[in-house]
């Protein structure tokens, strides 16, 4: 049986900036238009983690089941090293699932918006079917595209709408970098991954694309928001504070552009996630007082 530690271990905690910066920079962006409602956000905010945390332990059964988690340098999988019954493992992403459609719930009824519950039931069926199901899409090349999809622009767009019933240029410039950096964690991630991809029949966009072009993506991806600090920028000088979370992208661009690999490559998810937080933070602070 596993130990809380390594269930704790198991939901991926790393991964937990993809889940916090759209809601941030949402926010930011509601506020800037007048539209910030705390409630909704606080909500807004435990639907994105609970998703977060259930399509981690939705891919560690998965990953697992199908022994693509059997020979493995990154971190600790729950049923992939045996610790936990897979059945348990997928009730536990299942159960998360369930507590993010329940805040969902709330996020609609204060909204007023009940065409949102299609979205909310596209994002948990796109969570269960990233690794799961016959043919899942994230071995199909389409994993990196699903995050930007649904950690950029719908909840940054969608944490903005629910809350000012609007949305603005700001938020989809902050929704395109912060589904930008996401992907970019993605693509680390995938990019350790390659050789044991490559054996399990994984065709994650690294194994498609090849290690060289892998790390170019990623180095595109990290400097998308940067350009979108330009842009918003033009019209809202504040939003130039977002140019102090380059340097926290300074050890993971060398580490990925100068050939890391294998483990040496886990500290760039980490950094990556925390580039996103500080640019969410930033931008969403100055979108929401310029």
């Amino acid at each position: 049986m596993a130990t809380v530690a390594q269930w704790i271990e198991g939901a991926r905690i790393r991964t937990f900036p993809n889940a916090i910066a759209p809601v941030l920079a949402g926010t930011g962006a509601a506020a800037g238009i007048d539209g910030f409602d705390p409630v909704t956000a606080v909500l807004a905010l435990l639907v994105s983690m609970l998703l977060i945390i259930g399509v981690n332990f939705a891919n560690d059964y998965s990953d697992g089941i199908r022994g693509t988690d059997d020979d493995r340098v990154g971190p600790f999988r729950l049923v992939g090293s045996g610790s936990a019954k897979p059945t348990a493992v997928r009730a536990a992403a299942w159960t998360c699932f369930g507590l993010a459609a329940i805040a969902g719930l709330g996020v609609v009824f204060l909204s007023g918006h009940w065409w949102l519950l299609a979205v909310g039931a596209l994002c948990i069926a796109g969570a269960w079917y990233y690794t799961g199901g016959n043919r899942p899409y994230g071995y199909a090349g389409l994993g990196e595209l699903a995050v930007f999809i649904f950690f950029g622009l719908v909840a940054v767009l969608g944490t903005m709408y629910v809350q000012a019933d609007t949305i603005s240029g700001s938020g989809i410039g902050a929704a395109v970098g912060i589904g930008s950096l996401s992907s970019a964690v993605l693509v680390a991630n995938n990019l350790r991954d390659i050789p044991s991809d490559r054996v399990t029949g994984k065709r994650t966009l690294a194994v498609l694309l090849g290690d060289r072009d892998t790390r170019t993506l990623y180095v595109a991806l990290t400097l998308v928001p940067f350009l979108i600090t330009v842009l918003i920028g033009l019209r809202n000088s504040w939003a130039l504070l977002g140019f102090l979370a380059l340097p926290l992208l300074i050890v993971p661009l060398r580490a990925v552009a100068g050939g890391s690999q294998g483990r040496a490559l886990i500290p760039a998810l980490r950094d990556t996630g925390f580039a996103m937080l500080a640019w969410a933070i930033l931008t969403g602070v100055a979108v929401a007082i310029g």
